[in-house]
């Protein structure tokens, strides 16, 4: 199943589409033979599994992002939400990334994937980089969990601002439960399937950012 992962920002010149993608997408690398669809391999680690190099500024506005952060030595005291447009994921498949927006994540009714975070815990730091976990709240499809973010920041001197890359983990059938009700006993969902069948074992959601200091002006 090496074609669901999806991207808000296709323009990246890291990313790549999945496989069984429409004309017209590139390929800039020959797939890893460890993630090649017969290998039957669950890959958890290589999430995302293109990541972006450096945060070049070629991105939709899909994705917003307002902290407020008092220590950055620490992360103490860090909050703040992140939201993404479900509408602008591309997945590089048209008919399948159209069925997700309409069918599954019916964007029309719920525009937003929101990440609230309200504390950062565990907290440890390397040379320039801060390591830790997010917590919070996840709304998605008119529903609200709570959720925790694994998290790491560091100053990206090439893009001039701090650099944050978070990732929540969820297991499918929790989220399809949690965000879906029904679903695994409702006639006509067919997404629920690959989790009925265990095809689909973890889904990821993930925010690559780039935070600047907020300007202030006069009053």
């Amino acid at each position: 199943m090496n074609h669901l992962w999806a991207t808000t920002c296709p323009a990246e010149p890291s990313w790549q589409p999945g496989e069984g993608r429409s004309s017209g997408w590139g390929v800039v690398s020959r797939p890893d033979p460890e993630i090649d669809k017969w290998s039957g391999l669950s890959d958890t680690i290589h999430v995302p599994v293109y990541p972006r190099r450096t945060a070049w500024p070629v991105c939709v506005e899909a994705v917003q992002g307002h902290f407020f952060v008092p220590d950055t030595a620490t992360g103490r005291g860090v909050h703040g939400q992140v939201t993404i447009s479900p509408a602008a994921l591309v997945t590089g498949e048209k008919q399948r990334d159209a069925w997700a927006r309409d069918a599954v994540l019916q964007t029309a009714q719920y525009p937003e994937i929101r990440f609230a975070i309200d504390s950062f815990v565990d907290v440890a730091r390397q040379s320039d980089t801060i390591r830790g976990t997010a917590v919070g709240v996840l709304a998605l499809h008119g529903r609200e969990k709570p959720a925790s973010a694994a998290v790491k920041a560091y100053w990206d001197a090439e893009a001039a601002g701090f650099r944050v890359l978070a990732r929540v983990r969820v297991p499918a059938r929790t989220l399809v439960d949690d965000f879906w009700p029904g679903c695994m006993v409702r006639r006509g969902c067919v997404f629920g399937l690959g989790v009925a069948m265990n095809i689909w074992k973890t889904m990821f959601f993930g925010a690559d950012l780039l935070l600047r200091p907020e300007e202030t002006g006069a009053p």
